[in-house]
């Protein structure tokens, strides 16, 4: 039989990182077997789907290299397809039709409650003869009543449920809409799929639709329940929750294959190795090798491989990443050094393209602020005489090179018979704003020799307007 998964999210909020987990497992499993993963929207529930989250579950797919082999389907496209499957099993005598009110319901459910019983359908319409032609009736599926229903789970192992815990569930509105449980059986059993991989909440919905599915004389897939992602507060991960959306993660710099590797790890493991490559998964996932324990989200864990990935991938594929995190900031890396010079440099300071895109904007962008901590510290006025030193010796440099650059600091130090954090500190925040950067020189020099004098006397500017104003140990 051939192997064909699929990923069925539902388009009423954020593609969150346990839905991916789930896409991305099922996308393995299809490919180390030479199968088929298929996509489909689960967009029945009109009033809380949206064509806006449809459009963030397809751009997080693209973003994370799932590509699908068939899809996307959409449900509200198959309403025809579902409606003949329900008449095909009232006709069969597989479903029936439910007549009763609400109102009888709840006085029904409230007097299992007083009994002491579990609230559920008791059947009063099942064999009903009377088929009232004014009166709305929801459909209603012949669960069997005697034995159990058991399946052999690809995470979780063996699970049986007795069929007397279930009662008859309904499949079609009073409106004639179909419910979740039987679409997804008519589109598993259309779409062929082999193995349903979801998460284990849906436990408590595979009798039903076994059942259903051996009503239809359909095969039935091999079911895989994968346990829930937590947060770092040991709480389940909302898919509504704006910090665990897809593509919240690319906005704060993440990228996508440290996503992906982050995410296959999160619950299944192959021996102590950390770093997969997308082939490496193929090879070696398993999903007799996913834990049945919900997954903590680690956050340095994440970082961790973030800078990883920032360090071995080719130096254009990171830089093509770079430059969305940049356009964010309305910068222009055409002004200043090549982002594939700073990215081995920057790739060691930080965990995300976001941060470093935020701290490297200096070498594009001219700046009006220094930040206040270490303009305190360092743009006092005994720094004045060291600046405007450095600044002269720097403007005589013919070749604009890190070795020449390193000489004329070294100089100026030399001249003033001070030590070198006396001119250096201060010239990496005339020339960056900020207290922290690369390697002196080789910031001085990517900066530019004209930006890099501009910016000293900015500096020195600010220098003695402070003095001027009696803050000579701001």
């Amino acid at each position: 039989m051939t192997t064909r998964t699929r990923f069925a999210p539902s388009p009423t909020g954020y593609l969150h990182v346990g839905g991916v987990r789930t896409a991305l497992y099922s996308y393995l499993v299809a490919r180390q077997q030479q199968g088929q993963f298929i996509l489909r929207i689960e967009d029945t529930d009109v009033a809380r789907s949206s064509k806006e989250s449809v459009q963030a579950i397809l751009d997080g797919m693209q973003w994370l290299g799932l590509d699908y082999d068939e899809g996307p389907f959409y449900q509200m496209q198959r309403m025809e397809r579902y409606r003949e499957v329900i008449q095909q099993m009232f006709d069969d005598g597989h479903a029936y039709r439910c007549y009763c009110t609400p109102e009888e319901l709840d006085a029904m459910r409230s007097q299992q409650r007083a009994n002491g019983e579990k609230p559920r359908y008791d059947g009063r319409c099942r064999e009903r003869q009377d088929q009232p032609d004014d009166q709305p009736y929801v459909m209603r599926f012949k669960n069997p009543t005697e034995g159990v229903v058991a399946w052999d789970d690809l995470v979780k192992g063996r699970i049986e449920i007795a069929n007397c815990e279930l009662d008859d569930l309904i499949i079609a509105r009073t409106d004639g809409t179909p419910t979740y449980n039987f679409t997804v059986v008519v589109d598993d059993w259309d779409m062929r799929i082999s193995e349903v991989i979801r998460g284990d909440d849906h436990v408590n919905n595979t009798p039903r639709q076994i059942n259903l599915l051996k009503a239809l004389g359909a095969t039935v897939p091999q079911y895989a329940h994968v346990p829930m992602i937590l947060g770092e507060d040991a709480k389940r991960l909302s898919k509504r929750h704006g910090a665990v959306s897809v593509m919240q993660f690319r906005d704060m710099g993440y990228l996508p294959e440290a996503l992906v590797n982050y995410l296959v790890r999160l619950g299944w493991s192959s021996g102590d190795q950390e770093v997969f490559s997308r082939e490496e998964m193929i090879a070696q996932f398993s999903l007799q090798n996913v834990s049945r324990s919900p997954a903590a989200f680690d956050t340095k864990k994440l970082n961790w491989l973030n800078q990883h990935y920032m360090k071995t991938l080719p130096l254009e594929q990171v830089a093509d990443a770079l430059q969305w995190h940049y356009q964010q900031f309305g910068v222009d890396v055409s002004q200043g050094p090549a982002v594939t010079e700073l990215i081995p440099v920057m790739a060691q300071r930080v965990d995300t393209l976001r941060q470093l895109a935020e701290q490297t904007r200096y070498f594009y962008q001219d700046f009006d602020q220094f930040d206040p901590a270490a303009a305190k510290k360092h743009l006092r006025v005994v720094a004045a005489e060291p600046l405007l030193a450095v600044k002269q010796r720097l403007s005589t440099l013919a070749e604009w090179t890190t070795t020449a650059i390193d000489h004329a600091i070294e100089a100026t130090a030399a001249e003033l018979d001070i030590g070198m954090g006396k001119i250096g500190m201060p010239l990496r925040v005339a020339v960056t704003g900020a207290g922290q950067s690369p390697a002196l020189d080789q910031t001085v020099q990517w900066i530019g020799q004209q930006r890099v004098l501009q910016r000293i006397d900015q500096a020195l500017a600010f220098i003695a307007a402070r003095a001027q104003r009696g803050e000579e140990s701001f």
